[in-house]
Order: structure tokens, then C-alpha cells, then sequence
């Protein structure tokens, strides 16, 4: 689907009709997929975990398409959605496998250098390390800004965070990948 196809205010009236509800949803299927599939991806790093994540997000979008009130933008809602339950997934994978706290999210990391899916060089690969040491939420700006493209603005609405700490966050996670680089030459 192009993307001039794609009128969210109309989408949105035919999601809230019964009769153009199924329709409206498929397009919002397509036109959503890859970008949340991107998202998602770059937090749980595996290709099948991000699959499954990715159909939990449709699901719960749909369950609760009712509950859609428009206050937001649908994109926004859909990503609130996808975020909430990679961190779902990260959570349980990190209770599985975290040992110590300073390993706690090198599974990201084995999952990224076991997947087959994964066509990146070395120098993706170490800056995928590098993103993962990240915390979290410097983790989470980090990539909806610098792979997303996203204004700080729509990142706000999404994390619920103002846009100065967001900023903050943001330049906190370059300089932490700039030592990164730094520190492994």
C-alpha cells in the first residue's frame, strides 16, 4: 500500500464502523508490518521472536480496536503496543538467562550472532553490541531517532516521556556508543 493510500482519519472511521471494521484493519496490516516489524526487531534482535511479537502486537490491536478513542495518532497506539510487549518478551527472555547483572542482556546479543537472518557485516554487528548495552529507555530513543527517523515530538507521545529528557537520553546513548567505538580500538 502507498503511502498517499493511507488517510488515518479515514482508516480510523472505518475501523470504528462494524461493517468496514475488518477491511480497515487489514490496511492497517500492511501499512504498519514493516515499520513495526523494524522496531521491534532492533529490540528483541531475533527474527522469529520479532515475528511472533509482531502478531501479538496485530492481536492486541485488534481485541482492544474498540477502545481506540483517537486521542493519539493510530501509529502511535500501534507502537505503545509493539514497545510494550518486546519489553514483555526481553523481560522474560532476560529472567530466563541473566546470570549477573553485567550480563544482563548479552542473550540479545548470542541471538543477534546465532541468527541466520541477521545480514550484517562486523562493523553492524558491533554496533548492534554497542546499542545493546545500552539501558533500555537510552536504548529504545536511540533507535526510534537514529534508525526510525522519528521526531522527538512523536517519540514523546509514544514513550510518554517529555522531549527534553528524551533529548537527553538520545545524547547520552550517542556518547555511550562513541565510547564503545573508542574503547574497542
Amino acid at each position: 500500500m502507498a503511502y498517499n493510500d493511507f488517510n488515518e482519519e479515514i482508516i480510523i472511521e472505518e475501523l470504528r464502523n462494524e461493517d468496514t471494521r475488518q477491511i480497515a484493519f487489514n490496511k492497517v496490516i500492511r501499512f504498519y508490518s514493516e515499520p513495526l516489524y523494524r522496531q521491534i526487531r532492533r529490540m528483541v534482535i531475533d527474527h522469529e521472536s520479532t515475528n511472533d511479537i509482531l502478531q501479538e502486537t496485530f492481536i492486541k490491536a485488534w481485541i482492544n480496536i474498540n477502545h481506540f478513542r483517537g486521542d493519539a495518532k493510530l501509529s502511535t497506539w500501534l507502537y505503545k503496543i509493539a514497545i510494550n510487549e518486546s519489553i514483555t518478551f526481553i523481560n522474560k527472555e532476560r529472567s530466563k538467562y541473566t546470570t549477573s547483572i553485567d550480563d544482563e542482556d548479552s542473550f540479545l546479543i548470542n541471538n543477534l550472532e546465532a541468527d541466520e537472518w541477521f545480514d550484517g557485516d562486523n562493523l553492524k554487528i558491533e554496533l548492534q553490541k554497542a546499542i545493546n548495552k545500552l539501558p533500555e529507555k537510552q536504548r529504545l530513543v536511540f533507535n526510534m531517532r537514529y534508525f526510525d527517523e522519528m521526531k522527538y515530538e512523536d517519540i514523546s507521545e509514544i514513550l510518554g516521556t517529555s522531549v527534553g529528557a528524551l533529548k537527553a537520553s538520545y545524547h547520552h546513548a550517542v556518547k555511550k556508543i562513541e565510547d564503545f567505538f573508542s574503547s574497542s580500538n
